[in-house]
């Protein structure tokens, strides 16, 4: 097997497993076909778009430079995320920070920054944010507030980031009724005008996220209409008809053979015309909007390679026989199978077999039985230890989300290109772990 014009034998051989690998060509294309579908069909209905990358699924120094080479902007959710893309030189002015908690701290690195917009995610928050600026002076903040559309769009329940029983965003249904009978202000409104009566803060738009590896297209459509309405309450209310509306992110990818992916330019071209139909709906000219991709770019980038260790056949209750094909890797490099049943797809990657196929399930080293890569594979009947396995799709949320669970050290990112493997981010070393400990 080969990536970008190099033997992953080759690979392993100059950095060991377990190891990600990240196609920096194929990142690249992915984060552009992004910028350029949806730029092209929002020109169509004659307004403009931005695109940022969520940093959450996969960041580094280099990820972020080269998405930002490619026209993006990068989307941050923590000061860590936040100083890797400042020192890969993207400009403040094209980052936003996300976050549910923002500390005071991460804030007043983000106005140092100059960030382009912070995300509020609740009133605590407007008046903490308010507070910081009035504190050390300057401009006011540029300032999105996020809101809940009640749109549950997503794979799981942990990565729907719309209904209304999460931490996430305001929501947009009505508040109680007061005495009149008439319903009174949504959280999300009351906190659009909290905003516009600080003049510490710069009120940009509004943001909705509905969710994680959603493959419908008709959520962004439902969400999108929510959110125009809002805008267009809040100017019918306020004189004040906000200039952006970002719609998030989420969109999925195919992680089994088999499985389609959201395609660019399919799902730009439906949410640009549905927002064109809203606005001439409630007669208010078009935002400029922006989107903020991150799986579909990083996701299909990358792959983890493994070396096999213990091949254990076991006999199930009803007479079948599931061979379990434990590899040096496992939960602490990918969570997402253990922590909400991901499915992914692994392949023999070091040689090619005419062995009969049998029903495998790839597993790690930790001390879990929950401690699963692959849940269910076709896998040759003479996989044997010493044998390289890939497991696809592996680019966001593998090391973003890892840990050094039983003190295993992390993989290093080591990208290729043109035949040529680097390092992005260095293997860690017992040594590492052992220099955090001070006794």
């Amino acid at each position: 097997m080969g990536v970008a014009g190099l033997d992953v034998r080759a690979l392993v051989a100059q950095q060991g497993t377990p190891v990600y690998v990240i196609d920096e060509a194929d990142l690249r294309r992915r984060a552009r076909h992004y910028r350029e579908a949806f730029e092209q069909a929002f020109a169509q209905v004659g307004t403009g778009v931005d695109v940022y990358y969520a940093g959450k699924a996969f960041l580094s120094v280099a990820v972020a430079r080269w998405v930002y080479e490619e026209g993006l902007r990068v989307d941050t959710a923590t000061g860590g995320e936040l100083a890797t893309a400042l020192r890969a030189g993207v400009p403040g002015a094209d980052l936003g920070l996300h976050g549910n908690n923002k500390a005071d701290a991460e804030l007043e690195v983000a106005l140092e920054a100059g960030v382009g917009r912070i995300i509020v995610d609740s009133l605590v928050e407007i008046d903490r944010l308010a507070a910081v600026v009035r504190a050390r002076g300057g401009a006011p903040a540029p300032v999105m507030v996020r809101v809940t559309t009640g749109v549950h769009a997503g794979g799981h329940e942990y990565i729907s980031t719309a209904h209304e029983d999460q931490k996430f965003g305001l929501s947009i249904a009505p508040g109680p009724a007061g005495p009149d009978g008439q319903p009174g202000d949504s959280p999300a409104m009351t906190a659009l005008l909290a905003v516009l009566a600080r003049p510490e803060l710069r009120l940009l738009g509004i943001h909705s996220h509905i969710g994680s590896q959603i493959l419908d297209p008709s959520g962004f459509t439902v969400a999108a209409r929510a959110v125009l309405m809002l805008r267009a309450q809040l100017a019918a209310r306020t004189g004040v008809l906000v200039d952006e509306v970002d719609l998030g992110g989420g969109y999925g990818i195919a992680y089994l053979p088999g499985e389609v992916a959201l395609d660019p330019d399919r799902i730009a071209k439906e949410v640009a015309s549905s927002v064109e139909a809203v606005a001439a709906e409630l007669g208010t000219p078009l935002p400029r909007f922006s989107i903020e991709p991150g799986r579909s770019i990083a996701g299909p980038a990358g792959m983890t390679l493994y070396t096999v260790g213990t091949v254990k056949p076991v006999r199930l209750d009803d007479g079948r026989v599931r061979t379990y094909v434990s590899v040096d890797g496992g939960m602490s490099d990918n969570i997402r199978p253990a922590l909400y049943g991901a499915q992914y797809h692994a392949e023999l990657a070091n040689r090619v077999s005419s062995a009969a196929p049998v029903l495998a399930r790839v597993v790690g080293k930790h001390c879990e039985s929950g401690d699963i890569v692959v849940h269910e594979v076709q896998l040759p009947g003479d996989v044997q230890a010493g044998d390289l396995l890939a497991v696809a799709a592996t680019g966001a949320y593998g090391r973003s989300m890892a840990s050094n669970y039983n003190l295993v050290p992390r993989p290093p990112v080591v990208a290729v290109r043109d035949g040529r493997a680097r390092v992005l981010v260095r293997r860690e070393t017992v040594q590492d772990l052992l220099a955090l400990d001070q006794g």
